[in-house]
């Protein structure tokens, strides 16, 4: 009886719902998923191929970059596989420990695309507040211990998340009103008081994104500073386009994590919508990435339409 009680308050699998509502739309709903998934793919490979095969975007803000690309390309591959086969075969359950790995994964590898935007906006200042010392202070050695240092930041405060997961009892459901596994659909099914888990992760969450949000936004406050004190306006013009990408893409990424994060905590918005902006969430950034750098920077531009064998006269 013991045992049996074991099994039923922690199972061996869940049960993923998709979009609760929209069930009937999930064919359609997987063509733009599948479409995203696979333009993020191609994008963001083609960017690490770009800067890999040219030598003079081997400097901190593309090594940065390239952080940022492989972590959107394990985000997505993380969640689109499943959802895609909940959307085309109704293959709902997912094992406990794929969905624990896939908490961890998505939580930590988002924790570390927040220091990497951080570290970009970090080299734009040190380029255009200290150009003289920019290589000095930015060497290949000190990107890499950067890297090092946000990837164990990501890993090492997100690691209870799956450990703190595992131990609780689900004696309400075991079916998730989503289409990945994620930390607060798991904590909501938990029949024990999870006030204490709660607050660890609002705590790992302010001092990981808000941090970075606020330093980033810092960062950027110094940069404005020292462009509009530049004597002449091509000067302006060009400190200014070099940092434009940068801008766009935290929008695009800090804009949905922001709304989603909030949603799920505190909001009270219908399932289906808070669901489909989770998804655009983790899916819109990696591909959107690439195409704003693509466009938005010269060296990335002339490279890539290079290699495609384009000559723009």
């Amino acid at each position: 009886m013991e045992a049996s009680n074991w099994t039923t308050l922690h199972p061996s699998t869940f049960i993923l719902l998709g979009i609760p509502g929209l069930e009937a739309a999930h064919v359609w709903i997987s063509i733009p998923f599948c479409s995203i998934y696979i333009l993020s793919l191609l994008g963001n490979g083609f960017l690490l191929a770009v800067i890999k095969t040219e030598p003079s975007l081997h400097e901190p803000m593309y090594l940065f970059l390239c952080m940022l690309a492989l972590a959107d390309l394990v985000v997505s591959t993380t969640t689109l596989p499943k959802t895609l086969c909940i959307f085309w075969f109704t293959d709902n359950v997912i094992h406990t420990n794929a969905c624990l790995a896939q908490i961890f994964l998505i939580h930590s590898v988002t924790c570390m695309e927040f220091g990497f935007m951080l570290a970009m906006a970090f080299d734009r200042y040190v380029a255009i507040c200290n150009p003289l010392r920019h290589s000095a202070i930015l060497t290949n050695w000190a990107v890499a211990k950067i890297g090092l240092v946000i990837v164990m930041r990501g890993a090492i405060f997100l690691c209870p998340h799956p450990f703190l997961l595992k131990r609780l009892p689900y004696c309400r459901t075991h079916d998730i009103s989503h289409t990945y596994c994620e930390f607060m659909a798991l904590v909501k099914l938990a029949c024990e008081d999870t006030t204490v888990m709660s607050a660890y992760s609002l705590a790992v969450s302010v001092f990981t994104g808000g941090l970075d949000f606020i330093l980033i936004v810092l960062s950027y406050i110094l940069i404005l500073r020292a462009v509009f004190r530049l004597p002449t306006k091509e000067a302006r013009h060009k400190s200014l386009s070099t940092c434009s990408a940068h801008v766009i893409t935290m929008l695009v990424f800090y804009t949905p994590a922001t709304f989603t994060y909030f949603s799920h905590r505190f909001g009270h918005i219908a399932p289906h919508v808070h669901i489909l902006i989770a998804n655009i969430y983790l899916l819109f950034p990696p591909m959107m990435n690439p195409i704003i750098y693509g466009v938005r920077n010269p060296g990335i531009r002339q490279r890539a339409l290079h290699i495609l064998g384009i000559k723009i006269d």
